[in-house]
């Protein structure tokens, strides 16, 4: 019996804060990428090695709203950094029966102590 994708989402987020790889291994398909403003469709093997080890980088990961579409969950969050410094993404997963296929991560603006934290220009 499939799962809900709601729940495969927040099981992903869980996961990632948590730093439970084992779960995050069953969650990923074996053909996984992972999409953002530093990543261009890395496989499973360089998410675990580039992105993997940031989870233990947040104080707070909250989902603030899932959205689908058929295979598709767009997700919004806010985080808070163990530094302090918050900001809110938007990614979009998309899946394949109970496996996550790809995720693209969207940036959105930071702060800290309520202060907007400009990014470096894109080149």
């Amino acid at each position: 019996m499939s799962k809900r994708k709601s729940d495969l989402v927040r099981g992903y987020f869980a996961a990632f804060q948590a730093g439970d790889r084992a779960v995050m291994e069953a969650t990923l398909a074996d053909d996984f990428t992972f999409t953002s403003p530093y990543d261009d469709a890395i496989d499973r093997k360089a998410y675990f090695e580039r992105c993997w080890p940031n989870g233990k980088l947040f104080r707070s990961m909250t989902i603030e709203r899932i959205c689908e579409d058929g295979n598709d969950m767009f997700v919004r969050y806010s985080c808070e950094t163990l530094e302090g410094k918050t900001f809110r993404n938007t990614e979009l997963h998309s899946f394949r029966g109970d496996q996550l296929r790809s995720v693209e991560v969207y940036f959105g603006a930071s702060y800290r102590g309520g202060a907007f934290i400009p990014q470096n220009p894109s080149s």
